[in-house]
């Protein structure tokens, strides 16, 4: 809907107001074309605020003040590219909490940017459904040798032939130097200028997007940085209310959070309307504090699921969660907050801890088939029952959910990240493991999400880095870290600091075209490619699945149904061989996967290529095995 806008014109300046709002335009610098900029700042705590133009013409420019702490105004002469600070009361100079971009780091200037000038190409773009997401999680910094937004394009065709439907990008708001996994950022606004800035994600996007490739955003509104982060001397964007893992909680509840909570809204808006993004995925929104009679994240899905209606495409928003609590993702008419999907770390743990036999930290809570059984049937593993590593019972029932609504993985940044030794899989597992749990997490009913590199078994670890410039802030971050492995009796922690750590993290992408790396990547592409493919995986749904669990042959059976079409799924976790009887519908099946089979470097299977079943069926699975059957139609 076009606002209603009244112009007063003041020494230069021309400002427009929507009567009764703040201001008309979002935060930040807006580029009106003909040299003017309008800027729009929420600065309750200063009594007077100006613009300090650095150039080319060097000068001040007061804004006016508004209703609700707001200082706004257009002022002239002023072409993207121009560098600003905010001057608070004639003393304090600080960037512009909503900088499009910081071309000198998180304590230099901002910069006025024309977003608006990108030649699009994807006007027929509308985006994927979601039963057919398919994530690659990507960290720019270390998927290339380059770390840029430009370096990952010339991937995405290999991204695309393997079966991706949408890349992931780890968070890209401005952080201190060039070396951070991105939740320190604390210009949420910004596009990180070591990774290309706003122009090199708007082309990324508009890349992946002409090869029906899906881009989401991770995006963190549950804290900011401590380094370059000068929000609170602009206004109460924090408080002392609630504590947080990263200190006082962003104040989305108490006095002045109308003005906060319209800002991160604005953000995510911003990155679906100027950056073409088809969803965010919302960092541990368990550490989003908030009373309020309607919660933040039920607004902020509303308005970015009111705006993607408003563009005619599909935007998803997907929250990452520790609590098990499908309120998240119920619809709103039965009081849900009507996000799209979530994480399940539950389906995660489960399977790792079949795999490798951890048992430290919150992997003390799993290590049954059972848990895995109860994460394929309803995505959490605890819904509701005690917890060891809690101390309390923990989760709640997924009624009313469908399970595309739940992502899962058996690698992330997170759980590959916070080892202290960054270790992936491919160094904790063998050969025949990392195919188990490829095909648990590819063919399960969820939405499945893969970590660079995991497609081919990349050795690299992936380090926990940072490039603060604070010596102080560099050493609380080196002890934090040893003090957050204290769980794990993890000993040696590489320093956060040192760039060699983030040297050890980048990709070695050559891999996937050598050796058993080659026949990993190949046995990926055909999971997806079964995933597409086959009638009985597709449109899952709670009531067309049944898990059975073997416990003394620590095994699973999972059958899946769709319109008539059958199949099963047998995963064997044993290290030994075993030998299954396993109920099967009478007519015969095809195998149409065999993780043993030679051609996928395994030792060989005993199952044919057709089993003919009465009812039930002797199957001798060797260790660490994955079968698919799918039902064959007489006639």
């Amino acid at each position: 809907m076009q606002l209603k806008r009244r112009m007063v014109e003041r020494e230069g300046t021309v400002n427009w107001m929507e009567p009764g709002v703040s201001s008309a335009y979002p935060p930040g610098a807006t580029y009106l074309e003909d040299g003017r900029c309008y800027f729009s700042v929420w600065a309750p705590r200063a009594e007077s605020l100006a613009v300090h133009i650095l150039g080319p013409r060097e000068r001040f420019v007061p804004l006016e003040k508004g209703r609700h702490g707001y200082f706004y105004g257009a002022v002239g002469k002023v072409e993207p590219g121009t560098l600003y600070f905010y001057l608070l009361d004639g003393e304090r100079e600080r960037p512009d909490p909503a900088s499009r971009y910081q071309p000198e780091g998180v304590h230099g200037p901002s910069q006025v940017v024309d977003l608006k000038s990108f030649a699009w190409h994807d006007r027929c773009w509308s985006g994927p459904a979601r039963e057919s997401l398919v994530f690659y999680e990507i960290h720019v910094g270390t998927f290339t040798r380059e770390g840029t937004f430009e370096s990952i394009i010339p991937h995405l065709d290999e991204l695309k032939e393997l079966g991706i439907t949408a890349i992931e990008l780890m968070p890209v708001a401005q952080f201190p130097g060039s070396r951070n996994w991105g939740y320190d950022g604390v210009y949420p606004f910004a596009v990180q200028n070591s990774y290309g800035g706003p122009s090199g994600l708007q082309r990324l996007v508009d890349a992946c997007h002409q090869k029906e490739l899906a881009v989401f955003l991770d995006v963190v509104y549950n804290h900011l940085g401590p380094e370059g982060n000068y929000l609170a001397d602009y206004a109460p964007y924090f408080t002392e209310r609630y504590r947080t893992p990263w200190g006082p909680a962003i104040n989305f509840d108490g006095p002045g959070s109308t003005e906060v909570r319209r800002y991160f809204i604005e953000n995510a808006l911003y990155w679906v309307r100027d950056f073409h993004l088809d969803g965010l995925r919302l960092d541990a929104v368990h550490a989003i504090m908030d009373m309020s009679a309607v919660h933040f994240l039920e607004e902020l899905a509303e308005e970015v699921h009111r705006e993607a209606e408003r563009l005619g495409r599909r935007v998803y928003v997907v929250a990452e969660s520790d609590l098990n609590n499908a309120r998240l993702i119920r619809p709103r008419v039965v009081g849900g907050y009507g996000l799209d999907a979530q994480w399940c770390d539950d389906f995660h743990h489960a399977l790792h801890v079949l795999l490798t036999g951890e048992l430290l930290g919150y992997y003390q809570d799993f290590g049954e088939i059972t848990h895995l059984a109860r994460a394929f049937r309803k995505g959490y593993v605890y819904t509701g029952q005690y917890s060891e590593y809690r101390q309390r019972r923990h989760g709640g029932p997924t009624d009313l959910t469908r399970p595309h609504q739940f992502v899962v993985f058996s690698q992330n940044h997170d759980q590959v990240g916070n080892r202290a030794g960054g270790e992936r899989l491919s160094s904790l597992t063998s050969f025949e493991e990392l195919k188990l749990a490829a095909s648990a997490t590819i063919l399960s009913p969820y939405i499945p999400l893969l970590f660079m590199g995991e497609e081919y078994g990349e050795e690299a670890p992936f380090l926990y880095f940072t490039s603060h410039t604070d010596p102080h802030l560099a050493e609380a971050v080196r002890k934090g870290r040893k003090e957050e492995f204290s769980a794990f009796a993890w000993q040696e922690v590489p320093d956060p600091q040192d760039e060699r750590t983030f040297l050890q993290s980048r990709l070695n992408r050559d891999l996937r075209r050598e050796g058993h790396h080659r026949v990993l990547y190949e046995f990926y592409r055909e999971l997806l490619r079964l995933r597409r493919e086959v009638p009985a995986l597709q449109d899952p749904e709670w009531d067309n699945m049944e898990v059975i669990c073997f416990p003394e042959e620590l095994a699973l059976a999972v059958y899946r149904w769709n319109n008539g079409a059958r199949a099963c799924l047998i995963y064997s976790f044993k290290d030994i061989p075993v030998l299954l009887s396993l109920p099967l519908e009478p007519e015969r099946w095809q195998k149409l996967l065999d993780s043993a089979e030679e051609r996928w470097l395994g030792n060989g299977s005993k199952v044919p290529p057709v089993l003919s079943s009465t009812g039930r069926v002797e199957l001798a699975l060797p260790p660490r095995a994955c079968l698919l059957l799918e039902h064959l139609e007489e006639g």
